[in-house]
């Protein structure tokens, strides 16, 4: 694998919670442009590898390396500059506000005028807020979440909920979209819905993309690699066919979820 196609690069981590080990030396690549499944049991450390990704969990050891910055170095929000925005396995909207608010509550990153330009609101202001509501639009319809745009959040039902969420990173403009669990709660046709639209996304912008999900048969489906995690540990590492033979990743799984 060339340097220049590794977009994300996961150097021997290790995250500790006082005696609970959550990830042991846990290393892995993401090719720019493809989409990344990490799979795993409950309590294998997948929403602690997200976490360590973001900074929001600080690993004791190892580095997480993204078109060459030391994510483990940096503030959230500075990962977030850097183009780096995600789901969250439980959503993490503004429940007061509507759909569109909430996307453009997201362009905030993206803002130049400052909070003097947007209450005086004309001139460059102005000109800069249509612009931000153009993009969010184009998110909205991308999404077929016109129905819903004017809804307030809060309102919705968990489906569309997620759906908003999945905007919400998307509005950020990001190089790398990590999903923690995004069909988590649904039905089977909102699952495909979702599946749809990170294909859809992978298609049409080329996005790399790190994904969490329990639904073996959607990650098969949609991945072109997978990582197994268990217990903190790495265990297997390869395409979807490799990994659903893989006798490891069957034991892990007491050998049926996989299958």
């Amino acid at each position: 694998m060339s340097g220049d196609s590794i977009h994300l690069s996961v150097e021997g981590v290790s995250l500790a919670f006082g005696g609970t080990q959550a990830l042991l030396d846990v290393s892995f690549q993401v090719r720019r442009g493809e989409i990344l499944a990490i799979i795993g049991p409950n309590g294998a450390g997948k929403t602690s590898m997200l976490n360590c990704l973001n900074n929001f969990y600080h690993p004791q050891e190892g580095h997480i390396f993204f078109e060459g910055h030391d994510l483990t170095r940096l503030s959230p929000y500075r990962i977030a500059q850097l183009g780096v925005a995600r789901t969250f396995q439980n959503i993490a909207l503004y429940t007061g506000l509507s759909t569109l608010d909430n996307l453009m509550a997201a362009r905030h990153i993206h803002m130049r005028s400052g909070l003097l330009g947007s209450l005086i609101y004309w001139g460059f202001a102005h000109r800069e807020d249509l612009a931000h509501r153009r993009i969010v639009e184009e998110i909205i319809d991308f999404l077929e979440m016109e129905h819903i745009r004017k809804a307030i959040v809060g309102t919705l039902p968990h489906g569309l909920r997620k759906r908003v969420e999945l905007g919400r990173a998307l509005a950020l403009e990001p190089r790398l979209l990590l999903l923690d669990e995004p069909m988590t709660g649904m039905n089977q046709e909102e699952k495909e819905d979702m599946a749809r639209f990170i294909l859809d996304i992978h298609e049409r912008q080329g996005m790399t993309t790190l994904l969490i999900e329990h639904d073996m048969g959607l990650v098969m489906d949609i991945a072109d690699r997978v990582v197994v995690l268990d217990f903190g540990v790495k265990i297997a590492e390869g395409t979807p066919e490799e990994i659903r033979n893989n006798e490891d990743v069957i034991h892990a799984y007491l050998g049926e979820a996989v299958v």
